[in-house]
């Protein structure tokens, strides 16, 4: 991990913040507080390159980003009526859903585990912007390099006696193998019901544009010093998530992103054509190996 802020992560939530700017309503993702934390420098920069913006590449990845956001807590939703009461965000970024929080969230207890330099920078930026952390709210900045994601989580006292829902966006492909393994075995050590979502990278298909695409973005993330490691086809994610305490795997295909969330048709950012996103959940009854 680097010592400083992630950069891709940062422009993770720039792609945020120009949807609030560019796209039609309605939006796909509604992030109201994404500007504001950003800032009016960064907010007059995408006004003034918005034809960038609008490019094919850039608007196949905001399509991407605001998609897994709104799917994740629509996710989230369901799980906090069902009963869940623990909200984690592993490798939290500047996710901003701590300082947006509906009515629903209010009981939830939210936990954002993060790098020291990522979590240091989004507070900064909180506090600039004039926000208060909701006090259901707990930062765990943790070096992976150096604990797990179960350590950390134990250093702050979070037990795994209950369940929790995780979202776990733009993190997998940039870790080693077993790297996933032990974050997924952490996550499905929590009480039965625990659930997550997660997005990883596929390797590269036949199909000539999403390749184009696929290079593109695996080139600029290179440039940022945060490069791609790892990759998984649906099935191997699916044996992944398995092995790893799971016992209910449902992927986000092509066809059911565009019937929940592009009909009609959007005009602005593409529907996906690829699975890319994906829910596991625990049994109830029984335990994780």
């Amino acid at each position: 991990m680097t010592k400083t802020a992630s950069k891709t992560a940062l422009g993770t939530a720039i792609m945020r913040a120009a949807h609030q700017l560019l796209d039609d309503r309605p939006l796909l993702f509604e992030d109201p507080v994404a500007l504001a934390i950003l800032g009016a420098q960064i907010t007059e920069t995408i006004r003034a390159h918005a034809a960038r913006y609008q490019e094919p590449v850039n608007r196949a990845m905001r399509a991407h980003v605001c998609l897994r956001s709104r799917y994740t807590e629509d996710k989230l939703a369901q799980a906090a009526a069902a009963g869940i009461s623990r909200y984690v965000l592993v490798g939290a970024g500047f996710d901003t859903f701590i300082l947006r929080q509906p009515d629903w969230a209010r009981t939830l207890q939210i936990i954002e585990v993060d790098h020291p330099a990522t979590q240091a920078a989004k507070r900064e930026m909180i506090d600039k912007a004039g926000f208060r952390v909701p006090g259901n709210v707990i930062f765990v900045a943790t070096d992976f390099t150096r604990e797990t994601l179960g350590e950390s989580l134990a250093r702050h006292g979070i037990g795994i006696d209950r369940p929790a829902y995780f979202s776990w966006l733009g993190v997998s492909m940039y870790l080693e193998e077993s790297a996933i393994e032990t974050s997924l075995q952490a996550m499905s050590a929590f009480g039965p019901g625990s659930e997550v979502t997660l997005t990883f990278r596929q390797p590269p298909g036949p199909d000539p544009y999403a390749a184009a695409i696929t290079a593109k973005l695996a080139k600029r993330v290179e440039n940022a010093g945060e490069a791609f490691i790892s990759s998984f086809t649906p099935a191997a994610m699916e044996e992944k998530l398995l092995q790893c305490g799971y016992t209910n795997v449902v992927f986000l295909e092509p066809e059911k992103a565009e019937e929940l969330y592009f009909t009609p048709p959007r005009h602005d950012l593409p529907a996906p054509t690829r699975t890319s996103i994906v829910f596991a959940s625990r049994s109830q009854q029984g335990h994780a190996p």
